[in-house]
């Protein structure tokens, strides 16, 4: 069985489609998911926004929100997770900003959002994680952690008052 399986019944289980808006991962999420068998039931798109002006454009990441946290921020990454469950039909979104490869202090750090409608309301979750290794392993680990987070960060949208 493929190690993504679960999330693939999960979210089948909850009848959620799922769309990723991904920047440092570049499309890693979205690629991982497809490997498993039955998720082409729960997928509707995915962006990839690689450039400043493809998170203002496509997603609606705002300038000030830019120049006041960076684009390696959770602001950021809840913007672009709102943007795209705004702009498809998914139920339910995954986004990431980050850099797998820089020098100094942010290297191997990016930011997760998950947004989804409760209620007919959007919420959105973050959470920012420093992963180890190589530029391409470092968006590998990123990839797995976001798709293995999805249970954990429906969880938080549904009761965002208990502890998870």
């Amino acid at each position: 069985m493929h190690e993504l399986q679960p999330v693939v019944d999960y979210l089948k289980n909850n009848e959620l489609i799922l769309a990723t808006a991904e920047s440092c991962t570049a499309g890693l999420i979205a690629a991982r998911l497809a490997e498993v068998s039955g998720s082409g039931a729960v997928m509707e798109c995915g962006y990839v926004v690689y450039a400043v002006e493809a998170k203002r454009e496509m997603l609606g990441v705002s300038q000030r929100t830019i120049d006041e946290f960076g684009l390696t921020s959770e602001e950021v990454a809840r913007e672009m997770a709102l943007g795209a469950l705004k702009n498809c039909g998914a139920g339910i979104t995954l986004a990431n900003t980050g850099l797998a490869e820089a020098d100094g202090e942010l290297d191997g750090t990016l930011c997760f959002a998950c947004a989804m409608l409760v209620d007919g309301e959007p919420r959105v979750v973050s959470e920012t994680i420093k992963f180890p290794g190589e530029r391409n392993e470092v968006r590998e680990q990123a990839a797995r952690h976001a798709l293995l987070s999805v249970e954990r960060y429906v969880a938080r949208l549904r009761n965002p008052f208990e502890n998870h």
